[in-house]
């Protein structure tokens, strides 16, 4: 994309450079300018800016969007659970076990791969060569809802809602032990981990994270079975939150859970994104949509309500 010049309103107070470009250029994510920044692709008067820089009233902001690079990924036939699909986006239930998009070690088998073959040449470029149509993204053991994007502008729409928390994101976690409450919420600041770089943690320094949750079913002292609506999307942040309270995910010896000889085998963390609420990116319409639990969710609960 050739460069862009943009003079901010003489209004405008201290913003952060993305909001204002966003506003200024709507055929644009806000998520668009969030990468070009992180790129060095923008600059306020001549000097670079970096992605927590603001600006202000008559400053000159010139910046530059990469192009999308088609995909030199070669499609995979691999099924897909569709929950919705028309020519805009796709909403699918993700495997517990798939990664979303390539990277190091991983092969020819992630939902990329899937999508390219299901979708064949339909997918929104902004993603870019490594997550074309990917608007947001599960851990690979997570299963449940995922969006995909089929156009540009279905893209752009659904980053919108994402980044403005304009939706509503379920999940439905089992996690070790009996909560006292029966619902709660908590609001902790999420960072990556200091020491364990892989990890993240609450403290100071990180960025805000509000999770409300509420029991949907106890299994005693052993498990309870809760409902997490997330208002941010941080990484790991379900995983995190419920470590800060002391209810660790079952199957995640990455945030605090040990295996015990009284609880059922567990196969992997036993987080499932159930129900997703958002306006559909171009008709308006507002889309419900829940994905059933897979059988490996299923099948542990069975386990625990006969201990």
């Amino acid at each position: 994309m050739t460069e862009e010049v943009y003079v901010v309103p003489p209004e405008c107070r201290r913003e952060r450079a993305d909001k204002v470009l966003a506003a200024a250029f709507p055929a644009h994510s806000r998520m668009a300018f969030q990468r070009a920044l992180a790129a060095g692709r923008v600059s306020a008067d001549g000097r670079v800016i970096a992605q927590s820089d603001e600006v202000r009233g008559g400053q000159t902001i010139r910046f530059s969007l990469p192009e999308p690079v088609k995909a030199a990924l070669v499609p995979a036939d691999i099924p897909l659970e569709v929950i919705f699909e028309d020519a805009h986006i796709v909403v699918l239930n993700k495997p517990a076990g798939m990664v979303v998009h390539p990277g190091a070690g991983t092969t020819d088998d992630t939902l990329v791969h899937a999508l390219l073959a299901h979708c064949a040449g339909e997918l929104s470029g902004i993603g870019g060569v490594e997550r074309p149509g990917i608007v947001h993204r599960l851990d690979k053991e997570t299963s449940g809802l995922i969006v995909v994007a089929k156009t540009d502008a279905a893209h752009r729409a659904m980053a919108d809602q994402f980044a403005e928390r304009a939706l509503r994101k379920e999940y439905l976690a089992l996690v070790a032990g009996a909560t006292k409450a029966a619902s709660g919420r908590i609001d902790r600041s999420i960072a990556r981990h200091p020491v364990h770089r892989h990890r993240m943690t609450t403290g100071e320094g990180g960025r805000p994270a509000r999770t409300d949750w509420t029991v949907e079913e106890r299994f005693g002292d052993a498990a309870t079975l809760i409902r997490c609506r997330i208002h941010t999307g941080r990484t790991h942040q379900i995983r995190v939150h419920l470590k800060s309270i002391g209810h660790p995910l079952l199957g995640d010896a990455t945030y605090g859970w040990k295996p015990s000889p009284s609880l059922p085998a567990v196969p992997r963390v036993m987080l499932h994104a159930e129900h997703l609420e958002f306006t559909h990116p171009v008709n308006g319409r507002t889309m419900d949509l829940r994905a059933p639990l897979p059988e490996d969710f299923r099948k542990i609960l069975a386990d625990l309500r006969r201990l």
